[in-house]
Formats: C-alpha cells, structure tokens, sequence
C-alpha cells in the first residue's frame, strides 16, 4: 500500500488542464498568447488544421478568423504564409520560391506528375461528382480505363463515392480533401463556375474532349506528362 508522501508524489506527476482562457493575462498579451498557440498546431501539423482542432487550445472569446488575419500580417514579408484549404489552414512556401526550392532539394509540390488524360479526368469528377467510369466514358466518347482511375486513386485525388443507381451499382467518384489541398481550395465552392466558365466562352465539353485521352490509356502509355503544379483547375 502506497504511503502518503507517495500518493502525493503521484498527484503531482499528473498533467494539468491547458489554460485556454488565460484571463489572469492583460487582453493584449492574451491575444498574443491565443496567436502563438494557433501558430505552433499549425506550423506543427502535416495537414490542413480544422477550427474544431484550435478551439481546443483558445478562449471561448477568441475569434480564429481575427487571429489569423494577424498572423498572416505578421507573415506578410515571409517565404511562407498562412492559406485556407481544404476545410482549414495550413503553412505553405509562396510559389514565387517553387523553383529555389526544386533546385536546393530537387524536389516539387507533389509526388508525380499527372498526365494531361488524367488532369482532364480529375476536372470531370470535380465539377461533376458522383460520377461513375462509364458516364465519364460516355463524355468523352471513348473509354476511361481503370489503370487511370486508380493512377488518379493512388495519389489520393479521388474516392469511391456512392454506388449509383444505374443497372448493377456502379461506384461513382468523388474528390478527396488531398484533391482540394493540391489545388489550394477551401471547399468544392471554390471551383470557378462551370456554366459561367460556357457562358464566358473559356471552357466547354468540346475543349475537354479536345484533350484527346487516349482509350484504354495504361500507367505505361503515359508520355504526355504534365506537371500538377502547372495543370490550373479552369
């Protein structure tokens, strides 16, 4: 049986609540507090983080969007910034830096390039989403295969989604939270209108299908690369 000196050796080990008010603090230097908090789950985080996550380490009276505006004016003369995506904020590089960092570490933003096929693919699932293999074959008029779905799958830019309704319950395809990350959108709102895009003249179901995708196109076959980074949703 532990003895007294030991039970209270063990309340001590034990780990405090986080002072997420910290009223004892003048307002400024409580604000200050709120914004180092904010910054360091971020500049911590691998992904996007969500306003459920800093409401964890903040006061009920903390507005997250004025703490990042403030962050982001402290950041303003920094190679890197604060950006909205994919349903949170995460640090980035600014992409006047993209090509000093490709050529200190020969490394870019993503891990493969996508083939025009693919890119043209990935525009049809995100303005169209569910959508299932055959209808985006019927759009372009000739088969999507299934190595290029699954080339666009292993890299995490789309799902299964819901089984349609058609005859045998096809899979349809949605966009991911990595699709909106890669493309530094916040959400699917963020895609630029597609009847507006018609209406403007700058894209139509004739310039998508003016991209050729091959039929039956393999992972091998894939020689007309492009990079993401340069591949800008319409």
């Amino acid at each position: 049986m532990l003895g007294s000196a030991a039970r209270k050796g063990q309340k001590k080990e034990q780990p405090t609540l986080l002072d997420t008010e910290l009223q004892h603090l003048p307002l400024e230097l409580r604000w200050r507090e709120w914004m180092g908090r904010v910054e360091a789950v971020i500049f911590a985080a691998s992904t996007p983080v969500t306003r459920e996550t800093l409401a964890r380490v903040v006061g009920r009276s903390c507005n997250i969007e004025l703490i990042i505006d403030d962050i982001r004016a402290e950041l303003a003369g920094r190679p890197y910034e604060l950006v909205s995506v994919a349903g949170g904020w995460q640090h980035r590089t600014k992409k006047a830096y993209g090509d000093v960092i490709r050529s200190a570490t020969g490394q870019g933003d993503f891990s493969r390039p996508l083939s025009q096929s693919e890119a043209l693919v990935l525009m049809c699932i995100a303005y169209f989403q569910p959508i299932t293999r055959g209808e985006l074959s019927s759009f372009f008029g000739k088969e999507v295969s299934r190595d290029l779905i699954g080339g666009l799958r292993s890299q995490d830019l789309i799902a299964s989604g819901p089984r349609s309704p058609q005859p045998g319950a096809p899979y349809t395809y949605v966009t991911t939270k990595s699709f909106l990350s890669h493309f530094g959108f916040d959400t699917l709102r963020d895609l630029p209108d597609f009847e507006a895009l018609e209406d403007a003249g700058l894209l139509s179901k004739e310039k998508l299908l003016a991209g050729d995708i091959p039929a039956g196109l393999t992972n091998e076959e894939r020689d007309d690369e492009v990079d993401v980074a340069e591949c800008e949703m319409p």
